[in-house]
């Protein structure tokens, strides 16, 4: 299917040093779903470990998910957004295809002049923007780079598909990459199979791909059984590719953070990298698939209930439509 690519070393001075989040008060359970297509609270726990996610009001977009998250950050850490020389947006759900959610950020919490741009690598989105952010510092053009993950997956998903309602859910994460003396992020990994597009894919201006007509009208269409196959196979090589990398072995990682995709998929891969599933951070249990916002939220949760402490060894890991992959390796610590 996909040829292996190599990961990449750093020998760069940058630093995770601050974490926010922020999700929309709205739940949708289980059992919600179940009033609304044929499922109930066992068939969807059992086949995804989603228990509820959190939906967007009608006039909340991911604009104004991500300038929540950003200001918990600010606040939380003590930062100015003054500071911030650039803002790097992952999502597949901007308010609009123009002005970039990022320029909404700089607008909104006043940054004076810095770099601002969306990317859309979906649901590897948010470990692909820390591998800019860090090819960022690294250049010396830049000295503090914000990163948010963000998706309002709600509004393109088709709640009459029991196939796909029962995984999607709103949200958003940031992280600030800082320089510093000492680098924290040790190796990185991508790779993109675009043979494997139409598996998971929401149609725009193209009624075709790779040949194949398209379906859905602008919502979610998702074959699970070939993305389940991809990702089961691909996930583990990578976290592979980034520990011989960096020269280190499974045993010495504290936290593998995949993709909150769908938590049945999380333990297939666990048992191909013979790690406990006990060692995976997540977040789809409180919060569904919200793509590229599930890693940045699985690692606060981890932060605010203490489970991730400084100095520990984290792969984060996504993976989703294109077929896209990104991974990085990074050393744990927060700095104020």
């Amino acid at each position: 299917m996909q040829t292996q690519t190599g990961a990449t070393e750093w020998k760069s001075r940058a630093a995770i040093t601050a974490i926010g989040s922020y999700v929309p008060e709205k739940r949708l359970t289980n059992d919600d779903l179940a009033a609304m297509v044929d499922t109930n609270d066992e068939w969807i726990t059992r086949r995804t470990g989603i228990k509820e996610r959190r939906i967007s009001g009608p006039d909340e977009f991911s604009s104004h998910l991500a300038i929540a998250a950003v200001r918990n950050l600010a606040e939380r850490y003590g930062k100015s957004p003054e500071d911030i020389d650039a803002v790097l947006v992952a999502t597949t759900t901007p308010d609009m295809p123009f002005p970039s959610v990022a320029s909404r950020i700089q607008e909104a919490l006043g940054m004076r002049s810095c770099l601002g741009f969306d990317l859309n690598a979906a649901c590897a989105g948010f470990a692909a923007g820390l591998q800019m952010a860090n090819g960022l510092i690294l250049t010396g053009a830049y000295r503090s780079v914000l990163v948010v993950g963000v998706e309002t997956l709600s509004k393109i998903t088709d709640y009459t598909d029991r196939s796909t309602c029962i995984l999607f859910g709103d949200g958003a994460g940031a992280v600030l990459v800082e320089r510093a003396e000492e680098g924290r992020i040790l190796a990185s990994d991508a790779a993109v199979w675009g043979a494997g597009g139409s598996f998971v894919y929401a149609t725009g201006l193209a009624s075709e791909l790779n040949g194949e007509p398209l379906t859905g009208g602008g919502k979610i269409v998702q074959n699970g059984r070939e993305v389940y196959k991809w990702a089961v196979t691909q996930v583990p090589l990578g976290i592979r590719r980034l520990l011989d990398a960096a020269g280190l072995g499974m045993e010495q990682l504290d936290w593998f953070v995949p993709h909150s995709a769908n938590l049945r998929m999380v333990d297939a891969m666990c048992e191909r990298l013979e790690i406990s599933p006990e060692r995976t951070l997540t977040s789809a249990e409180r919060f569904g698939n919200t793509s590229a916002a599930s890693i940045p939220l699985a690692l606060d949760l981890a932060v605010r209930d203490g489970r991730l402490k400084d100095g520990h060894l984290v792969a984060l890991y996504g993976f989703g439509a294109g077929l896209t992959q990104a991974g990085v390796l990074l050393n744990w610590t927060l700095r104020g």
